[in-house]
C-alpha cells in the first residue's frame, strides 16, 4: 500500500502547504482552486471578527446579488404557469476570471437590480390593479343582487311594514295594510350593501340581530366564482348582503359591525337608474382594468421568463464569487511582501496539479507574477480523505456515519464492500427477494444518468444513493438464497436428493433414507416439508451465526496489527494485540472449531449422541477438566480445554498491567535524564534547530509553537491506568456480548424464512386448486395482492431491518476491536459541492 498508489486500505497522505499569491492574481487563485476542489484552507485570522475581514465589502456585495437571485427564483416558483429555466451546461458562459472579470461582475450587479426594479414595479402595479379590479367585481354583484331583490320586491308581496307613529315599533311583523304604505318604503327605510367573507356570514347576521335587537332586514347571496389574492394566491369566498334599518344610528351601528368583521361597504343608490348608470359605469371600467391588468401580466411574465434564461448561470457566478470571497478572508496580509498568505492541507498525490492550477491561473490574470507553493513541516494531525467513486461511495459513507477514521487508520470501508452485504444476504437469503431487489438496484443504475440531473425527493433519493450497495445486497443474497435453498418459501430441485422417502405407513407418517448421495451446493430440498425440516434449519442456522460471528471478529481483530505497525506501536502489539487474539480464540474461537468438527462427525456411526456444545462450553468454564463420557466429543477434550481456560485467564492481567508497566518505565527513563515536558510548570527554555529557526525566519514561528504545543500534550499516568482498566474489561465483557449479538443472523434469517412461507399458504397456496373462470381470476388476485406484500413486507421492511441489524454488527461488534475513529474530514473548497451544501 505505498503512497504512490493510494487505495482505500488508508487514507490518503496529505501535505501543509503554504500559498504565497500576489494580490493581483488572488481572486484567479482561489477559483482555480475551487474548481480543482482538493485544497481545505485554514483559517489564519482566527482572532479577528468576521466583519473587520479584508474582503467584507465583497461578500456583502455577493450577498445582495445572492438575494436578488434567490428573489428572482421565488418569483418564477410562484408562477401560475411553469417558466423554463434554462439548465446550466445550456446557459451562455459568463467570464469571472482574467482581466475582464471585475468589469462583467460590475455588470452582472446592475443587470440584477435592474432586473429586481423592474419587477417590483410590475408586481405593486399588478397588485394595486388587481386589488382594484377585486373591488370593482365586488362593486358588480353588489349593484346585481342589490338590482335582483328591488325587482322582487316590486313584483312580490314584501314582510316589511313602517311605523309613522311609534319608532320603536319593530320593522318586521305583518300588517294588513302594508300595500297601502309600500310606495313610502323606499323613502324612509335605508340600506347598507357590501361583501363579507363568506364563513363570516352567519356570526355577521347574529350579531346584527343581538345589536340591533331584530329592528333590521337583511338579505345576502353567494358569489359564484372566488377571490384570489394576487400575494399569496389564497381563495376568498364571499357574500353579497344587503341591510334594511331605520335611522341613521342604527345604519352607523351596522356600518362599524361590518367594518370590524372584514366586511366591504359599497354606496348603492335606491334609485334603480342611477343604480344602472352605476352598473354600466363599473362594467365598462372593469373591462378596461382587466385589460391594463392582462397586459401587465404579459409583461410580468416576459420579464420572468428572460430572468429564466440566465437564472442558472447567475446562481452559479454568485455561489462562486461568495465562496471566494470567503476563502479568501481567510488569509493573511504580507505588507513586507504584499502578497496574500494562505494555508492548507493538500492531498500529497495532487500537488503536481495544484501547481499547473496555479500556473493557470496566473495566464488567465494576464500578469507574470506566479504564487509560491512550499510545504510546511507540521507534527498537527492532518484531515482524513479517502478517496471514492460512485460504487465505493455509499460505503464509505456508512462507515463515516459511526466517525471519520484517524489519519492513514485501517479504513473498514474497503471490506464491508464484502461483509456488509453478504451479513445482510445471511438474514435475507432468498433468490427471489434478492432478485427483486437486484433488478431493482439494476434500475436505478440504469436510469443513473437522468436521475442524477432531477431533484428526486427524500425517500426516493436515499435509495438512488445507495443503488449499489442494494446491487450486492441482492446479488449475495441469491447466493444465500441457493445455500438455504429457497426461493419464496419453496425449494429447488437443481441436483439428485440424498434422501428418498418411503410410503406412509399406518401411521401415515413417511420416513427418508439416505440413499448414498450428496447434495452438492446448499440444503438438501428434502428438508423443505420435512416435520424435522425447522428443528435441522434451526441448529444449522445458529452455529453457522456464531462461525460467522467469530470470523468477523477474528478478522477486525486482526485490523489492529497494521496500524500498530503504521505508527510504530509495537507496545500495542505485545500489550494489547496478541493477548486480545488468545483470549478471543481460547473459548470462542475453540467453540467455532468444535462446531465444524462435530458437523464432519456422522454421528449415526456413534455410539453416543452428540453432545450440546453449549453445555460443553458452560462445562468447560464452571468445571475445568471434568468431561461427561457420554457427552465427550473428542479424546483429551478435558485437557485442552484446561490449557485453554488458562491461557484465557492469564490474557486479562497481561492486557491489564503490561502497558501501564512499560509507560511507567519509560517515564521513569525519561525523567531520569532530567528532561521535562513543555506543560512542565517551570519548563525550561525550548531547544531551536537550524531548521526551525530558518522556518520561523520564514514568518512561520507561530506555527511552529502550535505545533508544539500540541505535540507535547501530557497524559497523568493515572490516565493511563484507568484507560487501560476499561478497556480490558470492555474487551473481555464484548467477546461474550458480540457473540451472543451475531445470534441476530440466525433470528432474523429464521424469521424471514417463516414469514415468506405463512404468506404463500395463506395466499397462492389456498387459490392453486379452483378451476374455471372465477378460479382464475381469483388466483390471479391472490398472485397480485401476494407480490404487492412481498415486495413492501419482506423485500422492503425485512429490508430495511436486515439493512440496520447488519450496520449494527459493522460498528459495534466489528469496529470496536480496531477502530478508533477519531479523525475529522477533509473539507476542501470545491464549487462541485456548493449545490450540496445549500
Amino acid at each position: 500500500m505505498g503512497d504512490d498508489y493510494p487505495t482505500l486500505f488508508r487514507s490518503e497522505q496529505m501535505s501543509l502547504m503554504q500559498f504565497l499569491i500576489p494580490t493581483e492574481v488572488a481572486h484567479d487563485t482561489v477559483a482555480e482552486l475551487g474548481e480543482l476542489g482538493n485544497v481545505q484552507f485554514k483559517d489564519l485570522n482566527p482572532a479577528v471578527n468576521p466583519f473587520q475581514r479584508s474582503f467584507v465589502g465583497e461578500i456583502r456585495r455577493t450577498e445582495e446579488m445572492a438575494r436578488r437571485v434567490r428573489f428572482f427564483e421565488s418569483q418564477i416558483q410562484k408562477e401560475k404557469d411553469v417558466v423554463p429555466i434554462r439548465p446550466l451546461y445550456d446557459s451562455a458562459s459568463l467570464v469571472t476570471v482574467g482581466p475582464s472579470a471585475a468589469h462583467n461582475i460590475d455588470e452582472l450587479d446592475v443587470t440584477l437590480a435592474a432586473h429586481e426594479t423592474r419587477l417590483v414595479q410590475m408586481n405593486d402595479s399588478y397588485k394595486t390593479l388587481s386589488e382594484r379590479t377585486r373591488e370593482l367585481v365586488e362593486a358588480r354583484h353588489v349593484l346585481r343582487e342589490t338590482a335582483v331583490f328591488f325587482e322582487k320586491a316590486e313584483t312580490q308581496q314584501t314582510d316589511i311594514r313602517t311605523s309613522f307613529d311609534d319608532s320603536s315599533a319593530p320593522l318586521l311583523q305583518h300588517d294588513d295594510r302594508e300595500q297601502q304604505y309600500l310606495s313610502t318604503v323606499q323613502f324612509d327605510l335605508e340600506f347598507v350593501a357590501g361583501t363579507i367573507d363568506r364563513t363570516r356570514i352567519s356570526t355577521f347576521e347574529r350579531v346584527l340581530w343581538r345589536v340591533l335587537r331584530g329592528n333590521l332586514y337583511m338579505n345576502h347571496t353567494d358569489i359564484t366564482e372566488p377571490f384570489i389574492d394576487p400575494a399569496t394566491g389564497a381563495e376568498t369566498r364571499k357574500n353579497v348582503f344587503i341591510i334594511f334599518a331605520h335611522g341613521d344610528a342604527l345604519l352607523a351601528k351596522i356600518r362599524k359591525v361590518a367594518e370590524s368583521m372584514g366586511a366591504t361597504l359599497y354606496p348603492i343608490d335606491a334609485n334603480a337608474d342611477k343604480r344602472s348608470d352605476s352598473l354600466r359605469e363599473v362594467t365598462a371600467r372593469l373591462e378596461d382594468l382587466e385589460t391594463v391588468l392582462y397586459n401587465t401580466g404579459v409583461n410580468r411574465r416576459s420579464e420572468l421568463v428572460r430572468i429564466g434564461e440566465h437564472l442558472a448561470r447567475w446562481q452559479d457566478v454568485v455561489r462562486k464569487e461568495k465562496a471566494i470571497y470567503e476563502t479568501m478572508n481567510l488569509f493573511n496580509y504580507d505588507v513586507r511582501r504584499k502578497t496574500l498568505v494562505a494555508e492548507g492541507w493538500v492531498p500529497t498525490r495532487d500537488l503536481t496539479m495544484i501547481h499547473m492550477a496555479l500556473r493557470h491561473a496566473t495566464e488567465e490574470s494576464g500578469t507574470s507574477v506566479v504564487p509560491i507553493l512550499q510545504e510546511l513541516r507540521t507534527s498537527k494531525t492532518p484531515p482524513t480523505f479517502t478517496r471514492t467513486n460512485k460504487f465505493t461511495e455509499g460505503f464509505q459513507t456508512i462507515m463515516d456515519a459511526y466517525g471519520i477514521a484517524t489519519y492513514q487508520e485501517v479504513n473498514p470501508g474497503l471490506f464491508a464492500i464484502v461483509t456488509f452485504p453478504f451479513l445482510f444476504a445471511v438474514m435475507f437469503g432468498d433468490i427471489g427477494h434478492g432478485l427483486i431487489i437486484l433488478f431493482a438496484a439494476l434500475y436505478m443504475i440504469f436510469q443513473e444518468k437522468k436521475w442524477a440531473r432531477q431533484e428526486l425527493d427524500e425517500i426516493v433519493g436515499q435509495f438512488f444513493y445507495g443503488r449499489y450497495i442494494i446491487l450486492l445486497m441482492g446479488m449475495f443474497s441469491v447466493y444465500t438464497g441457493l445455500m438455504y435453498n429457497d426461493i419464496f418459501s419453496k425449494s429447488l430441485h437443481i441436483w439428485h436428493s440424498g434422501w428418498d422417502f418411503l410410503e406412509a405407513g399406518s401411521n401415515g407418517v413417511s420416513y427418508a433414507l439416505s440413499n448414498g448421495h450428496i447434495y452438492p451446493f446448499g440444503v438438501d430440498p428434502a428438508w423443505h416439508g420435512a416435520d424435522n425440516g425447522l428443528v435441522f434449519t434451526n441448529s444449522y442456522k445458529m452455529k453457522m451465526s456464531v462461525v460467522l460471528g467469530v470470523i468477523h471478529m477474528t478478522f477486525a481483530l486482526c485490523l489492529q496489527l497494521p496500524n500498530h505497525i503504521k505508527f510504530k506501536r509495537p507496545l500495542d502489539i505485545y500489550a494489547n494485540f496478541i493477548p486480545q487474539m488468545i483470549f478471543l480464540q481460547s473459548i470462542f474461537g475453540y467453540l467455532v472449531v468444535c462446531i465444524l468438527y462435530k458437523w464432519s462427525i456422522d454421528w449415526s456411526t456413534r455410539d453416543t449422541e452428540p453432545p450440546s456444545l453449549l453445555n460443553m462450553l458452560i462445562a468447560m468454564i464452571l468445571s475445568p477438566g471434568k468431561v461427561d463420557a457420554t457427552a465427550q466429543l473428542y479424546r483429551g477434550q478435558g485437557f485442552i480445554q484446561v490449557v485453554l481456560l488458562l491461557l484465557a485467564v492469564v490474557c486479562v492481567p497481561w492486557m491489564l498491567c503490561m502497558k501501564p508497566y512499560f509507560q511507567w518505565k519509560e517515564m521513569q527513563k525519561i525523567q531520569g535524564q532530567g528532561y521535562v515536558g513543555l506543560g512542565h510548570r517551570n519548563g525550561g527554555p525550548r531547544e531551536s534547530t537550524d531548521e526551525v529557526l530558518e522556518i520561523e525566519e520564514e514568518g512561520n514561528g507561530r506555527v511552529i509553537v502550535e505545533e508544539m504545543e500540541e505535540e507535547h500534550e501530557q497524559h497523568d499516568f493515572s490516565e493511563v491506568v484507568i484507560h487501560q482498566i476499561i478497556h480490558t474489561i470492555e474487551f473481555c465483557l464484548g467477546c461474550i456480548s458480540h457473540t451472543a449479538s451475531y445470534l441476530r443472523l440466525w433470528a432474523l434469517s429464521l424469521a424471514h424464512a417463516q414469514l415468506s412461507e405463512v404468506l404463500w399458504s395463506m395466499t397462492i397456496e389456498k387459490f392453486l386448486g379452483l378451476s374455471g373462470i372465477f378460479g382464475t381470476i381469483a388466483l390471479v388476485m391472490v398472485v397480485v395482492f401476494w407480490f404487492s406484500a412481498t415486495v413492501f413486507i419482506l423485500c422492503i421492511m425485512e429490508g430495511l431491518s436486515a439493512f440496520l441489524h447488519a450496520l449494527r454488527l459493522h460498528w459495534v461488534e466489528a469496529n470496536s476491536k480496531h477502530y478508533q475513529g477519531e479523525g475529522y474530514s477533509f473539507a476542501p473548497l470545491s464549487f462541485a459541492k456548493l449545490d450540496e451544501k445549500e
